[in-house]
């Protein structure tokens, strides 16, 4: 087994994924991150292949940083799918890359692309082993979502949903909500919602400036630059919902959802996201990407809403790893591992059972 890293300009390097893109570096540079861009060789016995790599890395204190792999790597086909290989690559890989980065990183952090074997698989190897890398106390993106096949026909995408899915679809329909799409103007009546939303949800959100230069930087950057759309429902003239869903290569991933108060039961946000995947599908998207729901349909589990409405489309459930930790130098580590466990505590335990 063979790894080697150069680095490289982001502009340069083929972009598996939306967060594995140049275009990702370019925007979270703008709230903070400082973009690091590789290009990774490996091989072995099955074969060789090129993997992009794109990090970013988050100084919390002086002499005190974090770099944070989002949905990468992502390995290519002729290298085998053994599941044991991948996390000796990993392995290896992370372990080039600490030397790499500046010496105040103490830790990467990957978001893991691939998909976890089902629990009725057996598993021939337990990343849980390795000596150096470890499941992270939280994972930063959701590591269980819906992927919808878009090659289907739309008659064939609406015979896919359950059936009080496609009903409540077709009931949108019915009375009257109307389905637009946006422009960067009418952001912020959308945010307006979203904060709506989040206050009913208890669910934490970026400033508005973040979902501005999300827009605004896909109309600039050009390259690899995502097409960000923003789908708003109307009900009676009243704004009632809203998405944002970008669209990268061959696939569509939907972002942000916003919906009122009022007017639930109009079922506007079942529309908001056939209409959605119609638009993705119209211009060659292949797969639609609902990102994020409940490992499982428990009903105790806070959003097992969000599980039921968003399997109700159909699709293929995928779970993937989620987050994993290579620790560069341990002690930092520790203590930042045990901080980031407080944190998660308190805004996701604490706060929402007291406040």
């Amino acid at each position: 087994m063979e790894v080697r890293i150069e680095g490289r300009d982001p502009e340069s390097l083929e972009a598996p994924h939306l967060f594995q893109s140049g275009f990702w570096c370019r925007f979270k540079e703008k709230f903070g991150w400082s973009p690091f861009t590789f290009r990774v060789w490996v091989s072995n016995k099955e074969g060789k292949g090129e993997i992009p790599l794109f990090l970013h890395l988050r100084t919390l204190l002086p002499g005190l940083s974090i770099a944070y792999v989002p949905f990468g790597p992502t390995f290519p086909a002729e290298l085998g799918e053994v599941e044991a290989l991948r996390w000796v690559f990993l392995s290896r890989i992370s372990e080039i890359l600490g030397k790499e980065l500046p010496f105040s990183c103490r830790m990467i952090r990957f978001d893991l692309p691939w998909e976890k074997p089902s629990m009725g698989e057996n598993l021939q190897f337990n990343p849980s082993l390795n000596a150096r890398l470890c499941k992270a106390p939280m994972d930063i993106q959701p590591p269980d979502t819906v992927i919808l096949d878009l090659t289907q026909t739309e008659e064939e995408l609406l015979l896919g949903m359950k059936p009080k899915t496609r009903y409540n679809v077709r009931l949108a329909m019915k009375k009257g909500v109307e389905v637009r799409i946006g422009g960067v103007e009418d952001l912020t009546e959308w945010y307006k919602l979203y904060r709506e939303t989040a206050q009913r949800d208890r669910i934490a959100i970026h400033p508005y400036t973040y979902y501005r230069t999300l827009f605004d930087l896909s109309f600039s950057y050009g390259g690899d630059s995502p097409q960000m759309s923003l789908f708003l429902a109307f009900y009676e003239g009243l704004l009632v919902g809203g998405i944002i869903v970008a669209l990268f290569k061959e696939e569509a991933i939907y972002l942000y959802g916003a919906s009122s108060n009022q007017h639930r039961n109009v079922m506007a946000s079942h529309l908001l996201q056939w209409e959605a995947m119609k638009w993705a599908k119209q211009r060659g998207a292949k797969q639609y990407d609902l990102f994020g729901i409940p490992p499982t349909e428990d009903p105790a589990h806070p959003m097992v809403g969000l599980y039921r409405f968003k399997t109700g489309f159909g699709g293929r459930i995928l779970h993937r790893w989620g987050s994993w930790d290579y620790p560069i130098h341990r002690i930092p580590y520790g203590i930042y591992r045990q901080a980031e466990r407080f944190r998660y505590w308190y805004h996701k335990v604490f706060r929402k059972r007291f406040f």
